[in-house]
């Protein structure tokens, strides 16, 4: 394939990528900023507040990870970077928040493709949503008991402070819009080189004795991995066919789409929570760790059950 046609396929893919994303994140903004306007974020954060304080967060994060689990990681951002523009925070609580936004997002779509695929759908929304919440409870623990990044979190694509004239509004509104477009032609053009150079055939590799190690079957493998390098979305027709098929058995269909349910397109999502000053450990090596522990754990609980109760509460 010669460079031309490499090029317009990125182009293709980031234009669809983008529009597709345009859509959520222009009503996103308006919104954000009227509710802004009529002070209803504070209102949201007070009744939050609770809530987010036992994973060490303040209660305007709750706005943020709602709407980042009702449509995407991106929509989840912009708020935040909204917030950002007159408030601190530190690495310790942006990684938390982070941490929460990674495994439990884009829930309506993630959540019935897995469905499809034969999770139920109370299964699937619990595990990602407790999940979420309880390794941000754990997280916070750790930071606080060992003192660990307390420095506030720098944002790669933080916005400035603008007139808020109408022109002005509209001109940054519009900068921010080109920023995410080049963010997300960076990261279509980065997974191309990693799928040319042999990187994520090299991941797969590392990644298919590990699954196995857990105590998942080889033949649930090449889905997992798809979804846990990839993302659910990205992959969705293909672990739905795969998940039907005879070669994949109810129970590793069940345990794979629960491992990408709490792990999932690692190489964008991670550099996208980076991007507003998280740290590594969490989002990457803690959840990992996380993940194992919550799927070796499940697995010990299912390999409990009679199949005829695993098939009448877990799985289509």
């Amino acid at each position: 394939m010669d460079i031309k046609t490499e090029f317009k396929e990125i182009f293709v893919e980031t234009g669809s990528t983008y529009f597709t994303l345009i859509k959520i994140l222009i009503p996103v903004s308006i919104i954000v900023k009227i509710l802004d306007y009529f002070g209803v974020i504070n209102l949201i954060g007070e009744y939050l507040s609770s809530t987010m304080g036992l994973v060490g967060l303040p209660g305007e994060f709750g706005f943020v990870w709602a709407t980042t689990m009702i449509t995407n990681i991106y929509g989840g951002l912009l708020v935040f970077i909204q917030l950002s523009l007159t408030n601190t925070y530190s690495v310790a609580q942006v990684t938390i928040l982070g941490c929460m936004m990674l495994i439990a997002h884009t829930l309506p779509v993630e959540a019935r493709i897995a469905q499809k695929a034969g999770v139920r759908l109370w299964f699937t929304l619990s595990l990602r949503i407790f999940g979420a919440f309880v390794f941000g409870f754990i997280l916070n623990i750790i930071f606080t008991v060992f003192n660990l990044f307390n420095e506030n979190s720098i944002i790669i694509w933080k916005p400035e402070n603008v007139d808020p004239t109408l022109m002005n509004l509209l001109l940054n509104e519009l900068r921010y819009y080109f920023i995410i477009f080049l963010i997300i032609l960076g990261l279509v053009t980065l997974m191309k080189i990693l799928k040319e150079t042999g990187a994520i055939e090299r991941l797969n590799k590392i990644l298919k004795p590990a699954l196995e190690f857990i105590g998942m079957s080889k033949n649930a493998a090449p889905i997992t991995i798809i979804g846990m390098t990839l993302g659910i979305a990205y992959g969705g027709g293909l672990i739905i066919q795969e998940a039907k098929s005879k070669l994949v058995s109810k129970k590793d269909a069940f345990l794979s789409l629960s491992l990408m349910g709490l792990t999932h397109s690692i190489i964008e999502d991670t550099i996208l929570i980076l991007s507003i000053g998280a740290s590594i450990f969490g989002i990457l090596l803690g959840k990992a760790l996380f993940t194992i522990v919550v799927i070796v754990i499940l697995i010990k609980c299912i390999n409990r059950l009679s199949l005829k109760t695993f098939e009448k509460y877990f799985v289509k």
